[in-house]
């Protein structure tokens, strides 16, 4: 791609991984320049949970841009604002009983997060917010202080971070909030106390890591004991993609903050909202914005996807049923190749295999790549193959593309046993 390679900043990451160049998307299916196919198990990172132009949005769009429908507003209120809100508050939030005010922060994830944390502190006076082991909240200043990997993190990351060990960090029989609360009530710990904790309820990019309902009310119930505002950050597994619109409503906990961006728009376009309690409501006029803060049509699409798909359970129900199918196939692919070396988590349409090697997971997606397939890594070193398609794939495709996965399990599999062959064969 000498266009790219010539002029194109080094920091580009996904087109590496998948080195090609693609014209065009529908469904759950991208095609390249040339016509092929590959089957899509990445979902731009799930910001396409409904997969990629999906039609009934795109009528919406269309016709709103052929009306001359506004597009830059900051925010006035417009009308398609208005539709959107009413929406969000007639599908989503009354139905689960949940009082929030929505601020439309600038349009990316990472500008939500900075948001919260920026509400956070003003609300409580404190600094610190405490973040996970293995978590990722984005690429700014304050949200990479509060991302887990030090390779991503640089110096000039916000520096009043403490980090705890998230859920099954410290192995299956050791309850986190232990330390948590042993922090919190001893005095002479060394940790102020903090404005905010900040979570994901499933860690994507940490190595789809998983939060027990359990887990997740004891630390609702530390936050509130010792006045600290929880923050979810649902970016990447809200929308549906762990099965209910907002990841933690199987826990049944309510945060006091929830951030909301990627497949909120329903269309890949630039989206974020802020949902705040309303006693944690205390900015003054202008105090946080940011000038895309009024993606008109975003909000467009973002109606349409909710209208279409949240109206009643029928996508949930989906998504679980798709979830169980990626299920039980991993767990045969697993049995088949020796369970001691693949780990398997998730929930929704979010999964994780883990591989007994970051080397393994990578060559393994890049035979998937080769035969049709978009699959990611994640994890602490990639060692994590990420699994994130469509809520609403077909049935037949989610299939084919396990099967391609599968294969390209097996043909790694058996290169590494035939790798290891003449080693084991050596005389002592």
């Amino acid at each position: 791609m000498q266009p790219f390679e010539d002029c194109e900043s080094q920091v580009r990451s996904y087109c590496r991984h998948f080195d090609d160049l693609f014209a065009r998307g529908k469904g759950s299916i991208l095609f390249n320049v040339d016509g092929r196919a590959f089957l899509d198990f990445w979902s731009s990172a799930g910001s396409v949970n409904y997969g990629h132009n999906p039609e009934r949005l795109k009528e919406r769009l269309l016709d709103y841009l052929q009306g001359d429908g506004l597009c830059a507003g900051l925010d006035l209120h417009t009308v398609a604002k208005a539709s959107f809100i009413q929406a969000f508050h007639d599908h989503i939030l009354r139905p689960r009983k949940l009082d929030y005010r929505l601020q439309f922060t600038g349009p990316t994830g990472t500008s939500v997060v900075e948001s919260a944390v920026k509400l956070a502190r003003k609300f409580t006076g404190r600094r610190v917010i405490a973040a996970f082991t293995n978590g990722f909240h984005g690429m700014s200043s304050t949200s990479l202080g509060l991302t887990g990997n030090r390779l991503q993190r640089q110096p000039w990351c916000d520096p009043h971070v403490f980090r705890l060990p998230y859920d099954g960090y410290l192995g299956p029989d050791t309850d986190t909030m232990d330390f948590f609360e042993k922090l919190l009530t001893d005095a002479s710990s060394g940790l102020d106390l903090p404005a905010a904790v900040i979570l994901e309820t499933v860690q994507c990019e940490g190595g789809i890591n998983v939060a027990r309902a359990q887990w997740l009310h004891r630390l609702r119930e530390l936050t509130r004991q010792h006045g600290i505002l929880l923050i979810v950050d649902d970016i990447q597994v809200g929308c549906g993609r762990a099965g209910r619109f907002f990841s933690f409503e199987d826990a049944g906990i309510k945060p006091d903050l929830v951030c909301l961006s990627k497949s909120l728009s329903g269309y890949g376009l630039p989206l974020s909202v802020m949902l705040i309690a309303p006693a944690l409501d205390v900015w003054s006029p202008g105090e946080d914005n940011g000038t895309f803060r009024g993606n008109n049509l975003a909000f467009v699409s973002a109606t349409e996807a909710i209208c279409q798909y949240w109206q009643d359970g029928c996508l949930s129900d989906g998504v679980q049923a798709r979830g169980r199918t990626v299920l039980v196939h991993l767990t045969a692919l697993s049995r088949e190749l020796g369970a001691q070396h693949f780990s398997i988590r998730g929930k929704g349409l979010v999964w994780g295999l883990e591989c007994h090697t970051p080397q393994m997971a990578r060559k393994v997606a890049g035979r998937c790549f080769r035969d049709g397939l978009l699959v990611e890594t994640a994890g602490c070193s990639g060692q994590v193959l990420k699994i994130m398609p469509a809520l609403n794939i077909p049935e037949a495709s989610l299939l084919e593309g396990l099967d391609i996965l599968s294969r390209a399990l097996r043909e790694e599999a058996y290169a590494q046993a035939m790798a290891l062959a003449p080693v084991l064969a050596t005389p002592a």
